[in-house]
């Protein structure tokens, strides 16, 4: 039998205690829509993270992070994730966070554990004291990939991750992103990318019926950010999965809800 949740949880160090309002005050509000709906967006060193930021500055003021020092054209924070008051000054006055939490392939797999559960609860521990309205995570439709390939996986199925740790950091990230949307601690709206590939770097190469064109991820984003979460029976919602990937002939992954509901439009025809 699996080790139970909330035993689980206090193992690791990620179980919290208590609530906060998910609502901010109209004070609040009105702070930050006059200064551009500030968005932070991690693992800026990297070029997902900027394709995201360009397509975000056109209607928000937007800010990036990393765990090392980059030349960059937006606002850029080396910032360790730590659970301390460089992380808390990081996301104060943001009115979300795009959490790319990403790492480079031939990083150490401690690398992708280490940042996808202590580094991810730290930045989500301290957006939820700053009142954070919602933070989007960017996990990965690899971990779901073990159902038959003639399935119709939809977001309602169980995760089936492996044990690669780039797979299973994303799956264990999901959960402590979980972990703060079921306390009411902040909205999480979780977004299952296939694998990101640039437009000219796969043109001629054989298809992999996985892929999603970076452009679409940054559109798909802005979408998350902007949607409105709203459960008739419930009141407001505080955590919603979608699937992204690009929709051609032999696609894996249906993405109707994220087309219905961000408004997402796939394009990229390989």
């Amino acid at each position: 039998m699996g080790i139970k949740r909330r035993y689980f949880l206090q193992n690791t160090g990620i179980l919290l205690a208590g609530s906060s309002a998910f609502l901010n005050t109209p004070e609040q509000a009105q702070t930050r829509s006059m200064t551009g709906r500030p968005t932070l967006i991690t693992n800026g060193d990297s070029e997902l993270a900027q394709v995201i930021a360009r397509e975000l500055e056109q209607d928000r003021e937007v800010k990036l992070t990393g765990l090392t020092e980059v030349d960059s054209r937006f606002p850029y924070t080396c910032c360790e994730l730590g659970h301390d008051v460089a992380t808390n000054d990081l996301v104060r006055g943001m009115d979300s966070i795009v959490h790319v939490a990403d790492f480079p392939q031939e990083s150490h797999e401690f690398e992708y554990l280490d940042y996808l559960t202590r580094r991810t609860y730290n930045l989500l521990r301290a957006a939820s004291e700053a009142s954070v309205r919602r933070v989007v995570f960017l996990s990965t439709l690899e971990i779901m990939t073990d159902y038959d390939e003639d399935f119709l996986v939809t977001e309602a199925w169980r995760p089936v991750p492996t044990t690669a740790p780039p797979v299973l950091a994303k799956h264990l990230g999901e959960y402590t992103c979980r972990e703060f949307a079921r306390e009411g601690k902040v909205q999480v709206v979780v977004l299952r990318l296939g694998k990101v590939v640039k437009e000219v770097q796969v043109k001629g190469q054989k298809l992999d019926p996985l892929w999603v064109e970076e452009r679409e991820v940054a559109q798909s984003v802005a979408g998350a950010l902007d949607v409105q979460l709203y459960d008739h029976s419930q009141g407001v919602s505080y955590w919603k999965i979608f699937h992204i990937q690009s929709e051609f002939p032999g696609a894996r992954f249906p993405v109707g809800a994220a087309k219905g509901t961000l408004g997402y439009k796939p394009w990229f025809k390989p």
